[in-house]
């Protein structure tokens, strides 16, 4: 048995259910029992038969939903693995960094190219970093406190998770000097980032250890399922950008949020009209279990 669940960004129109059973239904997918809730916002549809063939039926409802569609098994995922940048939070924090020290251009090129999956993220850190050179050590704690906020529903989809007894891991190509306390204020169990190096209260231009890249990010996410006995199955991945492929791939389902292209047709999933709690809604969370964390 597989579930549908088209989640649209206000309530949805009357009619709508209908209209998507009968997607179905044409695909050849036998659409059974079916439930609307999220405040309207969101419809389950219980069907039969290919996923592929339904996913390709319900295309059309794209235009003003996000659509998910996955087994109805190990849907209330037991671990989260997420992107930081652009995903948990609504900057780049390496291009935030460079703002500060007038070279946002040159650097923002850069990961935009490293983010389409242009070229090699390690060496494009790795290039960014560098132009980093000498700023100094405080701007760190000044740019998370002036430009760093978390994403609309980012802090309600991990506290509704972690209630329901979610492992939450952060695995960021960023840095540890930011995803540390984005981590600690939305309530991460476990972090991945890379780590600046610094001398003498400044920036080095280089990093410490080895870089989380899209490889590091799928392992870390494997490692936590063995250390914690999970299926794969019950693993949830959410990222935006050509670094996440992997993870997204490695995870039983993979979400795209808000995401560039390569990002998105590599997911089982994206969000492209709701906040992160639309994820929640995707695993058939009501808003009457959503542990509600307001908006900073």
């Amino acid at each position: 048995m597989f579930i549908a669940t088209l989640i649209a960004a206000n309530p949805h129109e009357d009619g709508a259910e209908n209209a998507a059973c009968d997607l179905l239904a044409a695909a050849g997918c036998t659409p059974q029992d079916t439930r609307i809730f999220g405040n309207g916002r969101a419809i389950d549809i219980h069907f039969e038969n290919e996923l592929d063939a339904a996913k390709t039926a319900l295309a059309p409802c794209l235009d003003s939903c996000d659509l998910f569609v996955q087994p109805a098994a190990h849907r209330v995922k037991k671990l989260l693995c997420s992107d930081m940048d652009s995903t948990m939070i609504a900057a780049e924090c390496i291009d935030e960094l460079a703002d500060y020290a007038d070279l946002r251009s040159e650097v923002t090129a850069i990961t935009e190219s490293a983010m389409r999956g242009e070229f090699d993220f390690a060496e494009s850190l790795t290039k960014r970093v560098a132009l980093l050179e000498g700023l100094p050590e405080n701007t760190i704690e000044e740019c998370l406190h002036e430009r760093i906020r978390a994403m609309p529903g980012a802090g309600t989809l991990i506290a509704t998770m972690h209630g329901l007894g979610c492992f939450n891991v952060l695995v960021s190509g960023g840095f540890h000097a930011f995803a540390d306390p984005v981590a600690a204020g939305l309530g991460f169990n476990q972090v991945f980032a890379n780590r600046l190096e610094m001398h003498d209260g400044k920036l080095t231009g280089r990093l410490l250890g080895d870089i989380v890249d899209a490889k590091a990010k799928a392992d870390f996410l494997e490692q936590a399922l063995k250390a914690r006995n999970i299926d794969a199955a019950d693993s949830l991945a959410i990222g935006d950008g050509a670094n996440d492929i992997a993870m997204l791939q490695a995870a039983g389902y993979g979400i795209a949020h808000h995401a560039k292209p390569a990002a998105r047709d590599a997911a089982d999933a994206y969000v492209t009209h709701g906040d992160l709690t639309t994820i929640l809604l995707a695993q058939g969370i009501d808003e009457d279990q959503w542990l509600i964390i307001p908006e900073r």
